[in-house]
């Protein structure tokens, strides 16, 4: 089973996540941070994984922390549930739509942490979350993860309508790229 559960706990935040990636799109989230919690539930159904994410944080200061370290968390829980990667496709990209907003998406699973995030939103808060916070949170978790993620607003008008393309369009992203095709590791190097 490709699965894993990571605790973190600093002074800032304490955080405890259960993910599986062969799972059925189940989400338990709870981050303190309603649109973060919508945004972590797509991700989950979207990608068909099993996430449970629980996280006390400072939000008494704002958003920063808590979503830079479940990024950190989640990435190092995605890392582990990968394993030695064996057999996985590696690479998957996407268009997503959601309403007028149109997402483009590609990632590889290269053991490379690198992030292109062209994701233009005008509103500084979405709900209680800084929206400044959802590059923070990809960027911790390619770090932790070592994938590599491309992700773009192609066009839209709606902010909320934007990064929820960006989630869904990651959820089934990582799922295809992580999709079991065969038994070697696709890469000339034998490790990735």
């Amino acid at each position: 089973m490709r699965t894993s559960k990571i605790s973190r706990k600093t002074k800032e935040t304490d955080i405890l996540i259960q993910f599986n990636l062969d799972g059925n799109g189940i989400a338990k989230i709870n981050t303190g941070i309603g649109f973060l919690d919508h945004m972590l539930t797509l991700f989950a159904f979207h990608g068909g994984f099993d996430l449970e994410v629980n996280c006390k944080g400072d939000l008494e200061v704002d958003s920063h922390h808590t979503a830079e370290d479940i990024g950190l968390a989640l990435g190092t829980a995605v890392y582990q549930a990968l394993g030695d990667k064996k057999g996985i496709k590696r690479y998957a990209s996407l268009y997503l739509p959601m309403d007028e907003a149109l997402c483009r998406m590609a990632i590889d699973i290269s053991g490379r942490p690198f992030l292109v995030y062209k994701v233009d939103l005008t509103r500084p808060y979405l709900g209680q979350m800084d929206t400044q916070n959802f590059e923070e949170f990809f960027r911790a978790f390619i770090s932790e993860s070592r994938i590599t993620l491309h992700t773009e607003i192609l066009y839209g008008n709606n902010d909320h309508h934007k990064i929820e393309a960006v989630f869904k369009a990651f959820g089934r992203a990582l799922k295809e790229a992580s999709e079991v095709i065969g038994d070697q590791v696709s890469s000339t190097k034998g490790v990735l």
